[in-house]
């Protein structure tokens, strides 16, 4: 791939940089490459010359993005020198088994460093190249062209406002009742309801006695209910096995002759916690 010249050029703010030291004298890129492959020590590079080159440099080739790519290999340098001429105890040796030493992923940084260099290059070089590119519909054949339907526009400008007003306005507000209470079941009316099914039935189960239950408090308050007139040996409760079927049998003789005066003061929880309040 042939790179343009504009791309050239902002990339040679870095691969034109030379540094002269003591121990090196070259471009910066090949230096980088020495210490990665280990062919040249860390400990005798002097960064400081390194960083007082490169900002001469820049200063006759200003450009920002290249100096902070500068500034993360210098740190990255920085750190491996560091490593390299700290003093390591035993305890150091032994923590060293254990994870990766410090060098082999700073040299890791190093290599993604130089890794996504290349590859953001080649993507600017491929940008440069296909800059002055447009991309071009081709129409369909006559003959295929044919077979669409007519477009026919029949909304007005009218029409279009009104989108796009629809489009652009808040949502209506909305009332969230998820974390509202069902509303209190009264006993007392549930009590009527289990003695009118089973004077009339003389038996039946539970699960038949709640069937028509459309919410779990008026459940609750039917069981309540049953509970209340078994206490009162209006019905029997008989259970031929543990939890199995609950099967209510009536023992109240004349349903006219039950009393529900007092059901909702002793059995419904709802009005029970508003007397206690």
């Amino acid at each position: 791939m042939v790179t343009p010249p504009e791309a050239e050029a902002r990339q040679g703010a870095i691969d034109d940089f030379h540094v002269a030291l003591d121990v090196f004298e070259g471009p910066f890129d090949l230096l980088l490459q020495l210490i990665t492959r280990k062919r040249l020590d860390i400990t005798e590079v002097a960064l400081a010359e390194v960083t007082d080159e490169f900002i001469a440099h820049m200063r006759m080739f200003p450009d920002l993005s290249k100096t902070t790519e500068f500034l993360v290999v210098a740190a990255t340098l920085l750190d491996l020198k560091a490593q390299s001429l700290l003093p390591s105890t035993q305890i150091d040796r032994e923590l060293a088994v254990e994870d990766l030493e410090a060098r082999d992923l700073l040299f890791t940084r190093l290599l993604q460093y130089r890794a996504f260099k290349g590859a953001s290059a080649q993507i600017a070089a491929s940008l440069e190249e296909n800059a002055g590119f447009i991309p071009r519909t081709a129409p369909l054949e006559p003959q295929f062209a044919a077979l669409l339907p007519e477009l026919v526009w029949t909304a007005s400008p009218l029409d279009l406002v009104r989108a796009a007003a629809a489009a652009f306005s808040s949502a209506e507000p909305q009332v969230v009742t998820a974390h509202l209470h069902d509303p209190v079941v009264p006993v007392r009316e549930q009590a009527r309801i289990v003695v009118e099914r089973l004077a009339r039935l003389g038996k039946m189960t539970f699960h038949e006695l709640v069937e028509d239950a459309a919410t779990t408090p008026v459940i609750v308050s039917r069981f309540l209910a049953v509970l209340e007139l078994y206490r009162r040996r209006v019905l029997d409760v008989a259970q031929d096995e543990p939890l199995g079927e609950l099967v209510l049998v009536w023992a109240g003789g004349n349903a006219q002759d039950v009393d529900f005066t007092d059901i909702d003061a002793t059995e419904d929880p709802g009005e029970q916690g508003s007397a206690d309040a």
